[in-house]
């Protein structure tokens, strides 16, 4: 058996395989930093092989409890992942796993790799309704991309889309991916309303660069990027840098800021409640988001998320606490599980990326029902 991770996105250390049956690995934290998670990697010449892969230093990573009721994600053509049977222990996770073919990727969560990303961009630039725009450079070299979707105009509702701020997030961009398709839609009526009265900036990976390390959470510097909204700096955090700049020069009525929970096994959204300037106008907007968000989409729920946070309590770094003080409009985080949803859940995939579509474009039902009141 041979194991390797020498790939876009990839993430394994390998310290013992001599034994397909009792192999050990460990994952590798993100670059200058010590959050890790992560994983993706492949095992070869392993058809018929009862694998037992120990992933050693599960327990001390960066959010344990992601790991309780938890499946890792497989496949054999990088194309349809599926789950297989992974227990922990509280000090190391297993995957165990009978390949059908000689070689297999298993993974944290279905990749979404930096070729796709690019394919997604010039996909959608084609669309007479899409324009693309460089925002500019990451630290290590590779593009910042904006979708800008609708004409701007003074009449129109200006709304940011972001995704990926955590690399290893990678249900954030199969979220916007089935977003970005229904909005480019001509024959969606949905769509076509929203584009006559609004304007969407969307960003569907934030961090090119974490995303290729086969990072959790930071970006080339080692930067969170959602703890740098209030001061980034073109050194340590350019990503958030060019998108606040960007957001100055359109101003913002509405954002959504895609993301992935590891514990909770739920999608649900968090606000700005904690922020001290919030309105009880954008709370209201947002209860009534979220109900519609429930309608179109049952799985989506309302009972289950983060604790409301006191008023002047909120974590002003971050990008969707930030954007509603800044502008005082309606922000939100989308989360997203790694794991199952408890409540609809699918045995053979789990939460999956054609899921994460759907949501996407169920958001925009969410969004038309609340449109005109977002000023």
């Amino acid at each position: 058996m041979q194991i390797t991770s020498n790939f876009d996105g990839g993430n394994i250390l390998v310290r013992d395989i001599a034994d397909p049956g009792d192999a050990h690995l460990e994952i590798r934290r993100d670059n200058n930093s010590d959050f890790y998670q992560w994983f993706y990697f492949r095992a070869s010449g392993v058809r018929d092989t009862p694998l037992a892969l120990h992933i050693d230093n599960a327990g001390s990573s960066s959010y344990p409890p992601g790991w309780k009721d938890y499946r890792a994600v497989a496949s054999y053509d990088r194309e349809l992942w599926f789950r297989v049977p992974t227990d922990y222990d509280g000090k190391r996770l297993t995957i165990r796993h009978t390949p059908e073919h000689d070689s297999v990727w298993y993974a944290y969560f279905a990749p979404y790799s930096h070729e796709r990303h690019q394919d997604l961009v010039a996909a959608c630039q084609t669309s007479p309704r899409c324009r693309h725009e460089l925002l500019g450079a990451t630290l290590d070299g590779r593009d910042l991309d904006l979708l800008v979707i609708g004409e701007p105009a003074a009449d129109k509702r200006v709304c940011w889309i972001v995704a990926r701020q955590h690399p290893g997030e990678t249900m954030a961009e199969w979220l916007m991916e089935g977003l970005l398709e229904r909005l480019l839609d001509d024959e969606d009526p949905v769509a076509r309303q929203l584009l006559a009265r609004a304007v969407f900036y969307c960003v569907p990976n934030m961090n090119p660069d974490g995303a290729f390390r086969g990072n959790l959470r930071t970006n080339a510097a080692g930067a969170n990027l959602n703890r740098e909204w209030q001061e980034p700096t073109r050194e340590r955090s350019p990503e958030v840098y060019y998108v606040r700049k960007r957001m100055e020069q359109t101003g913002v009525d509405f954002c959504l800021d895609v993301h992935g929970d590891e514990a909770l096994p739920y999608n649900f959204i968090a606000g700005p409640d904690g922020v001290a300037s919030v309105t009880r106008r954008v709370l209201d907007l947002q209860d009534e988001y979220e109900r519609l968000l429930m309608r179109s989409s049952p799985d989506f729920q309302l009972e289950h998320g983060y604790d409301a946070v006191a008023p002047g309590a909120a974590n002003m770094t971050m990008c969707t606490t930030f954007v509603a003080d800044r502008f005082g409009c309606l922000s939100m985080t989308l989360e997203q599980p790694f794991k199952d949803t408890a409540d609809s859940p699918h045995e053979l995939v789990g939460w999956s990326p054609e899921r994460c579509r759907k949501l996407g474009r169920a958001n925009l039902d969410a969004l038309y029902g609340v449109l005109d009141r977002l000023r």
